[in-house]
């Protein structure tokens, strides 16, 4: 969270105080004349953004205050800021009234453009004394290529809650390309007759826009927030979903929705042969070749950052399985990846029945 400082001159100076509480905040101070007088002081408040691990991609993030929550589309951002109203005089500042509202940002990403839109909401503040009547502007940017365009009453005052949206614009992204990270910075500056103004700043939640799947023939353009795991389905696998079920009963936890940590998708083949060539034997057992199965299946799944013998040999396995239900696996998690725009580092987990 970045602030600003008022504008101060002679003995007496009049501004305003602005705290505020909000996740992925940074705070620093700027100022002129006086260094003591009328200053502007942040508060961050120590919540921290909280992912939604196989959450529908389409559903709503859900909204806590003072949080960032995240699924793998949507995201809820709810911040409270509190404005004093002061008048500095002899270097010390007299609190003439207070402003207490909170901002809460609904956005909402596509997986098949990478343009996209914002709704927000500003209430109604709570005022004591000269805390009536201070007006707000909000303006948001956004890196990545990206654009943002606000809409929202400029200049209105905080005695009445208000609602805005947000645009999101973005340049044509060629075919296999992963457009850098970024987050929206919302400011806001605060105004009074008779007094200095104020700002604050935030940051929203970490978003993310690639062509990566598409083609000259076919745009699949498309934007997630990669923080928030997403599940590939093994149900109906019969036998790749036994040995990952198997394998979670005697205490693997890798992969599983249900308390267990993340499994990381990784792009680099050479490493993805070597952690398959670490665990699956060259050929099937006897057994296994009599009945068909002479498939090496490895979990975690050798394209993972946790594949071949990353992990303790208590959390991982290899199930012999059919030729035919391996590649039926491999088209599974091609669709899941385009699906939810999966790249290079993003974690998951693995449903089983």
């Amino acid at each position: 969270m970045k602030l600003t400082k008022p504008l101060i001159t002679g003995a007496v100076g009049i501004g305003l105080l602005i705290t505020a509480a909000a996740p992925s905040a940074t705070a620093a101070q700027t100022g002129a004349g006086q260094a003591s007088a009328g200053q502007l002081r942040v508060t961050i408040g120590s919540a921290e953004g909280k992912a939604g691990a196989v959450a529908s991609p389409m559903a709503n993030a859900t909204c806590t205050i003072n949080r960032i929550t995240v699924n793998r589309y949507s995201s809820c951002e709810w911040v409270t800021v509190h404005v004093d109203v002061i008048r500095v005089v002899n270097g010390r500042p007299v609190i003439e009234g207070t402003a207490d509202f909170n901002a809460k940002h609904q956005m909402t990403l596509k997986a098949n453009s990478a343009n996209w839109s914002e709704k927000f909401t500003v209430s109604k503040a709570k005022t004591t004394g000269k805390g009536k009547g201070v007006r707000v502007n909000i303006g948001a940017t956004s890196g990545g290529g990206t654009k943002a365009t606000v809409k929202f009453p400029q200049g209105r005052t905080l005695d009445s809650a208000g609602n805005g949206t947000v645009s999101y614009k973005s340049a044509a992204i060629a075919p296999k390309k992963i457009k850098p990270k970024a987050k929206t910075t919302y400011k806001y500056t605060f105004t009074k007759a008779g007094y200095s103004p104020g700002g604050v700043s935030y940051a929203s939640a970490t978003y993310r826009c690639d062509n990566y799947y598409g083609s000259t023939r076919t745009n699949r353009s498309g934007c997630a927030f990669p923080e928030a795991p997403t599940a590939v389905s093994m149900v109906g696998l019969a036998r790749i979903d036994e040995g990952i079920r198997k394998l979670r009963a005697r205490g693997g936890h890798y992969g599983d929705p249900n308390g267990g940590k993340p499994l990381h998708w990784m792009t680099d083949k050479t490493q993805e042969g070597k952690n398959r060539a670490a665990v699956c034997p060259r050929s099937a057992p006897a057994d296994m070749k009599r009945v068909g199965r002479t498939s090496c299946d490895e979990y975690p799944f050798a394209s993972t950052r946790e594949g071949g013998t990353h992990l303790p040999a208590n959390q991982r396995e290899i199930t012999w399985v059919k030729v035919q239900e391996n590649k039926s696996q491999g088209g599974r998690i091609t669709a899941w990846r385009g699906k939810m725009h999966v790249m290079h580092g993003d974690p998951f987990y693995v449903v089983t029945s």
